[in-house]
């Protein structure tokens, strides 16, 4: 048993968990709930598939339980002509919120992109998340006020 935090890349085994947290966090942003397969479809994301996109990283405790998750995903800017990693998640439960595990999710993920070659990472957060803006804030990020759009592609 380790003695102090930790992040590391997801297994198949913190799948569950995982779609619980992303549960959590749909909750937290006001949103719908994912969808109840959520669980089978990151695992097919995550480990079905000899070259996944999709990366997922989590943060547990010294005993082990998973209390946070990042995913992000190698994505293409058309303005800048090259590729940057899109992360798309960033969540910790409530009891683990300022307790460093955050930073240590952020370094990992820029560890990812580092390990791909990409020199930018881009993200977002809904602009009434005040926790979450200051701590990206503190990381020296810059925001850039946008709206996000949804569309379904009918059947």
């Amino acid at each position: 048993m380790n003695s102090a935090p930790n992040v590391r890349h997801a297994r198949p085994d913190d799948v569950p968990r995982i779609a619980e947290l992303a549960a959590e966090h749909a909750a937290y942003e006001q949103a719908p709930p994912p969808a109840p397969d959520l669980a089978h479809r990151l695992e097919a994301l995550l480990f079905d598939t000899l070259t996944p996109r999709l990366r997922c990283l989590v943060a547990e405790l010294p005993d082990g339980e998973v209390v946070g998750y990042a995913t992000c995903t190698p994505e293409i800017s058309t303005w800048e002509g090259r590729e940057y990693l899109h992360m798309d998640c960033l969540f910790l439960n409530s009891d683990s919120r300022g307790s460093g595990l955050g930073a240590l999710l952020m370094d990992a993920v820029t560890a990812e992109a580092r390990t791909l070659g990409l020199a930018e990472i881009q993200w977002q957060t809904p602009v009434w998340n005040e926790g979450a803006v200051r701590f990206y804030d503190r990381l020296g990020a810059n925001s850039k006020a946008k709206l996000r759009y949804s569309l379904t592609v009918p059947n």
